[in-house]
């Protein structure tokens, strides 16, 4: 008689395949949706690259105190002009130690948040840039070209505008070395904030609600509470936020945004270096409010204007990223990239 065969151990049932959101297929996510596209994108996942985020800017902050403190012992007045910015939150452009210090605990942030998403998100870091996976120089560039003729033509409107004449300010004895750092860091800068408002928050606010007003509109006040201006200064900063956040969901990128708020800030601390002003100064006048919003909605119509012209001639900037539909599979996998749109 023959012996038993041995039993049979059943295969294990595949793992579900993760379940994606029916834009993610279809037409394809728009900027503020595109964590969906990385290996994890669990609704924790926002709260944990914050988390983590600001973990590694303690850090950071507590060794660039160390390092002032350090400097503070070759310079005594160092730390008193440290804590004069605590009563009197002022920019002296032409002072490059506190220029680098405060222009640089904003770029720290840029970093801190491309480590966290990388660790909590996976692979695929380049998706807080943009639907390509990256950060499109030449589309920064681009609109860079933009800001920068719409705001040298406002420069020039200006001084045909009757008004008080600005005393002569003395030159700083530093004044090269605070133009060479406002060169550095003013775009680097000015690239942290849009990674963090328009990146982070968009993208956080996306990956919970769908429809991209909310992503837009929801980081707005945080960026005003951020700048201390009066109410003119207050609205002119509202305004940058909604172009800035319409922008990014439009061209499904942060490109444009970037463009602007560089050449925005680095016109404001160049000039402030030549008449040694703040360049963070709090009050707005009406015709510098003017100013501001025209610029704004300017560039913003020479963007768009762009983006048809580019959609006319066959060559549409990709804005949305189409994923395939993932299959069941015996361990957890991303979901493919399939196209662009």
């Amino acid at each position: 008689m023959p012996p038993p065969a041995p039993p049979v151990s059943p295969l294990p049932a595949p793992l579900p395949a993760p379940v994606l959101p029916a834009d993610a297929t279809t037409t394809g996510l728009a900027f503020h949706r595109l964590v969906y596209a990385r290996r994890r994108s669990g609704w924790w996942t926002p709260l944990a690259v914050g988390a983590l985020g600001i973990a590694f800017y303690a850090v950071l902050m507590v060794i660039a105190l160390v390092v002032i403190f350090i400097a503070a012992s070759a310079d005594p007045s160092l730390l008193d002009r440290l804590m004069t910015l605590a009563t009197n939150p002022t920019i002296d452009a032409g002072d490059p130690v506190i220029l680098a210090f405060l222009l640089g605990t904003i770029v720290l942030m840029l970093p801190c948040y491309q480590l966290a998403s990388l660790i909590v998100n996976g692979k695929r870091v380049g998706l807080i840039s943009s639907a390509a996976g990256r950060l499109r120089w030449r589309w920064l560039l681009q609109c860079g070209l933009v800001a920068l003729v719409l705001y040298a033509v406002s420069a020039l409107v200006s001084l045909l505008i009757p008004g008080e004449a600005a005393a002569a300010a003395a030159p700083h004895p530093l004044w090269l070395v605070s133009l060479v750092l406002i060169l550095l860091l003013v775009p680097l800068q000015s690239a942290a904030e849009e990674y963090i408002f328009r990146g982070y928050l968009m993208q956080t606010i996306g990956r919970w609600l769908r429809h991209p007003a909310f992503a837009i509109l929801l980081p707005v006040p945080l960026f005003v509470l951020g700048h201390m201006y009066d109410i003119l200064g207050q609205l002119g900063v509202g305004l940058f936020a909604v172009a800035a956040g319409w922008l990014t969901w439009r061209t499904g990128g942060l490109e444009a945004a970037i463009a602007l708020h560089v050449v925005n800030n680095l016109s404001g601390f160049l000039l402030s270096l030549a008449a040694g002003t703040d360049p963070t100064a709090s009050e707005t006048g009406l015709v510098s409010f003017v100013f501001s919003l025209v610029l704004i909605v300017g560039y913003t119509g020479v963007v768009e204007a762009i983006l048809r012209r580019r959609a006319a001639q066959g060559r549409p900037l990709p804005r949305t990223l189409v994923l395939t539909p993932p299959v069941a599979a015996s361990a957890p996998a991303a979901p493919a990239a399939s196209a662009f749109r």
